[in-house]
Formats: structure tokens, sequence, C-alpha cells
């Protein structure tokens, strides 16, 4: 499989082939969405918390009478019922983690890579190595890949590319060695250098 080849001015330069072992394999969109959930479930915090009847404050004795008052019983304004009362079956601070085997998510990322491929959101760059740290000198890049959301994966990140993209709302970059199923996914546009997707491809001949 191959796909275009661009310079840092976002022009076309040539084509470029892009790893068997990453992009061939067929996806199954089911797995693929089985990794992504784990991966958002331990994102998230779990820091949610209320308090129950046993934990707010007052309510050390009964606020009336039982009887007599035509008012309904009530033995305590701790309840949850009240205005200020403790909260029923309310959050608590809780782990959400899941687990998964790592050759799981190793495959999932090649079928999520191959699928993108597919799709034709992935781009090959030269590299990231600009000569200042301009956010104008990547408006010729912004009209090349034209799209809402780009995530550039890289061996290593350029000093002056990555203060340059920092004013562009829709350039995020990560490491080939961090790059994972939900990040591949979850971009509109996925742009490698060469030297990112040879890293990447190394580190699954290896294994």
């Amino acid at each position: 499989m191959e796909t275009k080849l661009l310079n840092l001015k976002g022009q076309e330069v040539g084509k470029v082939s892009l790893p068997e072992i990453l992009f061939s394999v067929k996806p199954d969109p089911c797995f693929i969405h089985e990794v992504i959930k784990y991966y958002l479930a331990n994102k998230h915090r779990g820091t949610a918390s209320t308090k129950t009847r046993a934990e707010v404050s007052g309510g050390g004795k009964k606020p009336w009478k039982q009887k007599g008052t035509g008012r309904a019983r009530h033995g305590t304004i701790r309840s949850p019922i009240w205005r200020g009362g403790g909260v029923a079956f309310g959050p608590k601070p809780r782990s959400f983690r899941q687990y998964l085997p790592l050759q799981k998510l190793r495959q999932a990322l090649i079928e999520a890579l191959s699928a993108r491929a597919a799709d034709g959101a992935v781009i090959v760059m030269e590299n990231l190595s600009l000569e200042a740290a301009k956010t104008s000198s990547l408006n010729g890049l912004r009209k090349g890949i034209n799209a809402k959301s780009v995530l550039f994966v890289t061996d290593k990140m350029d000093k002056n590319f990555k203060a340059a993209a920092g004013n562009i709302s829709n350039f995020g970059w990560c490491l080939a060695a961090n790059l994972n199923a939900y990040e591949a996914m979850r971009s509109e546009r996925l742009v490698f250098t060469t030297a990112g997707l040879k890293v990447l491809a190394e580190s699954f001949k290896e294994n």
C-alpha cells in the first residue's frame, strides 16, 4: 500500500510504501471498539463523590416529636429527602481501570493503522524540522493536509515545530513509541515522519 509523501510546505513530493507489518491486516471493528473502550476507561479519573446521610453535618436529634404537630414523621434532617441531606446511592471515588494483554493492544494498533490507511487518512512527511518556531511557517502544511484534526507521529519531536504547532488547535503529536489504537483512530489525519514510521515498524519486527 502506498500513500503520498509531503514536505513541510504541504506539497506532495512523491509516494512512499507503507510497511506491510503495520498496514496489511483486515481490521475487526468489534475488536478495535473493545480496545478503545479500554483506553477510555483508563482515562476515567473516577473522582466523583457525594456524601451519604452518615457524612453530612447536622441531624443529631429528631427535628420534632413524632405525633401531634400535623407534620410528616421525621427522625433526622440528614435524610436524603431533605434539602442538604445525604445523597442516596450517589457516586463514590472508584477505579474504572481495565486490563488487556499487551499482545492485544499491539494487535489493535496494527488493525487501527490498517483501517486508517484503507480510509486514506495516513500521510507521510519527510521530517518536522523547522528553522524557526513560527506558526506562519506551517500555513502551507495546514492547507496541504486540510483536516479538522491531525496527529503527527515522529521518532523525536523538533523543538521549533512543537512551539510553532502549539498555536494550532487541531495539531497534535506523539512519539512513535507511544502510539496506540485510540490515538490512531481519534484524529482525521494521521501524519508519520519517515523516521517515525521506521521506528514503529522496527518495534513490531522485534516481536
